[in-house]
């Protein structure tokens, strides 16, 4: 899924690093959990409590700040929501957003700091729960009724626990293997290869439960080209995650087997991670990176 940011002027951003990355998981498993294949883009915008009370005063009629607001831009038929209406999705494509455009998401930024702080986690774990309420809002979920609010709730702990976000004292659900092709098809879809046209996604797990997704980066130099598998390593890396169990890795038309740079990256890593990899409408490949790099060369051979 497409996030388009904006941030609203004077507003104090989070100095959580870690927000852009977790939101945009949190996205991707959104629409893995509602098992949509259609190109999605939501407009984001982080704004304060005076802003969102006068838009909430405005549109709803209700004088008073909230943690998140949602405009739905789709409106779908009585008891669909999007993964049963994805022909209707496709008549929502934006060509500026480059995907079939959902609506509007506000949050105010003081009021998820503020909410953080009470229930004792990160501002970009909360952030990540205000987004995914609201997404699910622009899929035509509703909490009006018990029953609403009941399949509404389901559905967004089913995608936060996807991206590892659980309620305090839950254990993490470790994602399954359609999940983790799933969510390299996302990342596939912001792949930037406009020289190739080959575009590839990746979703690596680490060893601690984390999901790090990537897609290739091509230029115009054309050795400088990054591919996927090794975006979403070095993503991990640099977020402290250093030993992992498995990479699924998504293409449109061949499958995208690892190349020679990518298996040794990834073996600097785990040699016996798993490698799932999918093309096309629904082909799927898996295997080790062992089998994929016999007599490796790694760590364990140095001094």
């Amino acid at each position: 899924m497409k996030l388009e940011w904006e941030y609203q002027e004077g507003v104090l951003l989070p100095t959580d690093s870690a927000y852009p990355t977790r939101m945009q998981l949190v996205a991707d498993c959104c629409a893995v959990a509602e098992a949509i294949t259609v190109k999605c883009g939501v407009h984001v915008l982080l704004t304060d409590d005076a802003y969102i009370r006068e838009i909430n005063r405005v549109h709803r009629g209700i004088d008073r700040e909230t943690d998140v607001l949602s405009f739905p831009t789709v409106h779908y038929p009585h008891g669909q929501t999007a993964h049963d209406a994805q022909r209707l999705l496709r008549k929502e494509y934006t060509p500026d957003v480059d995907a079939c455009f959902l609506g509007d998401i506000l949050i105010s930024v003081p009021r998820a700091q503020a909410q953080a702080k009470a229930f004792g986690h990160s501002l970009s774990r909360e952030l990540g729960y205000l987004l995914a309420h609201g997404i699910f809002h622009l899929f035509g979920y509703d909490h009006v009724t018990a029953q609403q609010q009941k399949e509404m709730r389901q559905m967004e702990e089913k995608a936060l626990g996807i991206a590892g976000i659980t309620r305090e004292g839950s254990a993490p659900t470790s994602p399954t293997d359609e999940q983790l092709l799933a969510l390299a098809r996302e990342a596939m879809q912001r792949s930037y290869s406009p020289y190739s046209r080959f575009r590839v996604g990746a979703c690596v797990l680490s060893a601690d439960g984390r999901l790090f997704t990537g897609c290739n980066i091509e230029n115009a130099s054309y050795g400088l080209t990054n591919c996927a598998e090794r975006t979403a390593i070095f993503k991990a890396v640099s977020e402290g995650a250093t030993d992992f169990t498995a990479i699924a890795i998504a293409a449109e038309n061949a499958a995208p087997w690892p190349c020679g740079a990518c298996r040794q990256v990834l073996n600097e890593f785990s040699n016996d991670m798993r490698v799932l990899v999918t093309w096309g409408h629904d082909a799927v490949e898996k295997t080790t990176l062992a089998a994929l790099l016999p007599h490796s060369f790694g760590p364990k051979d140095l001094p």
